[in-house]
């Protein structure tokens, strides 16, 4: 895996781009990023049992803002503030519970929100 420098990305954040050799599939996805006290925000789904950093993919037209927005109102209940997102980095690792070989690729931000986090 490769990480080049960032650039300005089509919704004017700075993001990294990750390129990967080789085949195989992709997943892209979109996250939030928040630590307070050594201490990540995680979610898990009903009847799950593995945690996942918030977010979810792109819909078709949508800015990595827009996505990331309407995801974590989805699954947190709460706001992100706008003007306070900001790169965090791309990590791409194998997809739990996908065959091997399926990648996921998570572009992260980090962002204020407005409201208490709760489950959707």
């Amino acid at each position: 895996v490769e990480i080049s420098a960032s650039d300005q990305s089509h919704n004017g954040a700075k993001r990294q781009k990750v390129a990967a050799e080789g085949g195989g599939s992709f997943i892209d996805k979109l996250a939030l990023v928040c630590l307070q006290g050594r201490k990540q925000l995680v979610a898990r789904s009903r009847g799950k049992t593995a945690f996942f950093t918030p977010g979810g993919k792109r819909e078709a037209g949508e800015t990595d803002e827009e996505a990331l927005s309407r995801e974590i109102k989805e699954e947190l209940n709460v706001d992100i503030v706008k003007a306070s997102i900001r790169p965090y980095g791309v990590f791409q690792a194998q997809a739990f519970g996908k065959p091997e070989g399926t990648m996921v690729r998570m572009t992260c931000y980090c962002a204020e929100f407005e409201g208490t986090p709760s489950a959707s």
